[in-house]
């Protein structure tokens, strides 16, 4: 994100004041005698991917619980009686695979009955989201690919509204992780928004894939605030913790979030280098708690 420093100034909160209050999350949420998890504020509906922990879903999910977070996902219907043991949801459910996504017709009808199964199963879990990708670029020009999505979400959206599912299609970073993506671009998955032109088709904004592409994320959340439902974190560089190893100011961005009134669900998909890994994901609710 540009002008670091104006977020900072902007924040009003040093990051050692930042620390020092994860710090005494991580306290009580490592069961300290006596202790008990610290009240969130509420303004930020906390989530996890469960992907990036390496460890049993029954485990994180009772830690999420203790802190505050409530959704593990990316998780399928076999693990949801875990959530729901621990009054979790699972707010972005899985669908089909990223590279062979809706930009090419071939694939729609794989695309599409992995869809239409997750929103079934989503809507009958009371679940709201169900994820999507476009695929890649494979020599095709965006504006065909961006058709051809159309093309494809038209004919599942309407079953989407009436199940009351999202589909979010997930914007990612073509630079690093994901080469030859399509969907890599606010402007284009607005556009595309747009085309298929319904409340249930949105975007998933991961705020590491795009500060690699596009930077600007403050600016690019609240001018395109209407078109997102969902958003992802992650440390640029290195998709690591969300504290001061990396470049982006997290509260800031929070408070942006939060300031546009913004009911959906923000998840942690950051991939800890620590040896505890619920410690850095205990400082990072703490971080994004705003």
């Amino acid at each position: 994100m540009k002008n670091q420093d104006d977020c900072r100034s902007a924040a009003g909160v040093s990051r050692r004041a930042m620390l020092a209050g994860a710090a005494g999350l991580v306290a009580a949420a490592a069961g300290v005698r006596g202790a008990e998890p610290k009240k969130l504020k509420g303004r930020i509906n906390h989530s996890v991917c469960k992907w990036c922990y390496g460890m049993p879903l029954e485990k994180l999910a009772q830690h999420a619980a203790s802190i505050g977070i409530k959704s593990v996902e990316l998780v399928g219907p076999g693990d949801w009686p875990i959530l729901k043991k621990h009054r979790l949801i699972c707010a972005m459910t899985p669908s089909h695979g990223i590279g062979r996504g809706l930009t090419r017709k071939e694939n729609h009808k794989g695309c599409l009955d992995a869809i239409r199964k997750s929103i079934d199963a989503t809507a009958e879990a009371g679940f709201p989201n169900v994820i999507c990708f476009s695929g890649n670029r494979g020599g095709m020009a965006d504006d065909v690919g961006l058709d051809n999505c159309v093309i494809a979400l038209k004919q599942i959206v309407g079953y989407a509204e009436r199940k009351k599912v999202t589909i979010c299609m997930e914007l990612l970073n073509s630079k690093v992780n994901h080469k030859d993506y399509m969907c890599d671009r606010t402007a284009w998955g607005v556009e595309l928004c747009k085309k298929v032109g319904s409340e249930n088709f949105k975007l998933l904004y991961d705020i590491y894939h795009m500060q690699i592409d596009e930077g600007d994320i403050i600016r690019t959340i609240r001018d395109n605030f209407g078109y997102i439902a969902h958003y992802h974190t992650g440390g640029v560089p290195g998709r690591n913790e969300i504290d001061e190893t990396q470049e982006l100011y997290y509260p800031a961005i929070m408070r942006a979030i939060a300031d546009k009134g913004f009911k959906g669900y923000v998840a942690q998909e950051f991939i800890p280098r620590r040896k505890n890994k619920l410690k850095s994901l205990t400082q990072a609710i703490e971080i994004c708690d705003v």
